[in-house]
């Protein structure tokens, strides 16, 4: 089942089924008014729902066309959202690059901070950023959206939570973070608003592709038209999402509707390429000494995108311009 939002009344838009080739939709206000009441109302509307996206399969000339532009982003606002750095190829590369090693505790606790989620950008959106000089960077995620998750959940309870996935872009200022970082106290003016997919799917869309609680699919990321990289987001992923709900839920409940990150997906075999512009400069910095890509600039154009086994869109692009605050 595929699901997404349409600019509507109130900042959590409409709720609408979406066929699995992305093409048709029919609008469910007798059912959830928003993806956020539909999350917490998961139990009740989740029958309802499948006949909807069942009917539509059924009749390919049903419902109406896709509405292209006026798809927010799939979860326009949510209560919460905590991202993790689940890939260490990523973190090691990264961290790297500002002179810091990787403790040996990262390969068994997790790595997670609290992001913005007051208001997610559209997968069409433009990224607005007052200065260059700021490091502009991409950062292609998975993401899940969780049902109630209780404190101190195991990972296999956590698993049983997952109801939805989407893509985000994790937007990053990376000149911005090193001296907050070094102040000890996270991220703040570094991490802008990121970005969703228009679409989020039920994990049994992925089939077998969805195992041990990842995602068994490439994830394509490309500037300006150019090949940025295309790792499996199943592969070198350290903790799956189950340990990352876990993690997040040790010492407080998750509501529903929280969302949260894989972190920049990263393979160990550079031939898979980046999801980031700061791992490609650290790479370039090993190899030659020195970085050759610039970080974005105003008028660039990113896209990030995951395709099933017969080559469709999952979830849709996001596809975004920089443009000066």
């Amino acid at each position: 089942m595929k699901l997404a939002s349409v600019a509507g009344e109130g900042r959590d838009g409409s709720l609408i089924v979406v066929s699995t080739d992305l093409t048709r939709i029919r609008r469910v206000p007798e059912i959830a008014r928003s993806l956020r009441e539909a999350l917490e109302q998961w139990e009740r509307v989740e029958p309802d729902l499948r006949r909807v996206a069942d009917a539509l399969e059924r009749d390919p000339e049903g419902g109406e066309p896709f509405p292209g532009t006026a798809v927010c982003a799939c979860l326009p606002r949510a209560f919460q959202f905590v991202d993790g750095s689940a890939y260490l190829a990523h973190v090691e590369r990264v961290r790297r690059a500002r002179g810091a090693e990787m403790p040996p505790s990262f390969q068994v606790d997790p790595l997670m901070y609290q992001a913005v989620s007051d208001r997610f950008l559209g997968p069409r959106e433009p990224i607005a950023v007052a200065d260059e000089s700021y490091g502009i960077d991409l950062e292609a995620e998975v993401g899940v959206m969780v049902d109630d998750v209780p404190m101190g959940v195991s990972p296999s309870v956590a698993r049983s939570q997952i109801r939805l996935i989407t893509l985000i872009n994790d937007v990053s200022l990376r000149n911005l973070i090193p001296a907050e970082l070094a102040k000890g106290f996270g991220f703040l003016q570094g991490k802008p608003l990121s970005s969703l997919a228009a679409v989020a799917v039920t994990p049994d869309e992925f089939g077998s592709d969805w195992s041990d609680a990842r995602v068994h699919r490439p994830l394509c990321s490309s500037i300006n038209g150019i090949r940025l990289g295309d790792p499996d987001a199943g592969v070198d992923m350290q903790f799956g999402f189950d340990e990352l709900i876990a993690h997040a839920a040790r010492t407080r409940p998750l509501g529903a509707g929280t969302l949260v990150g894989s972190g920049t997906v990263a393979n160990r075999d550079l031939a898979r390429g980046c999801s980031c512009l700061a791992e490609r400069r650290v790479l370039e910095i090993l190899s030659g000494g020195e970085p050759q890509t610039p970080f974005l600039r105003f008028g660039d154009r990113i896209r990030i995108e995951m395709h099933d086994r017969d080559g469709r869109s999952v979830f849709g692009a996001i596809e975004q311009n920089i443009v000066r605050a």
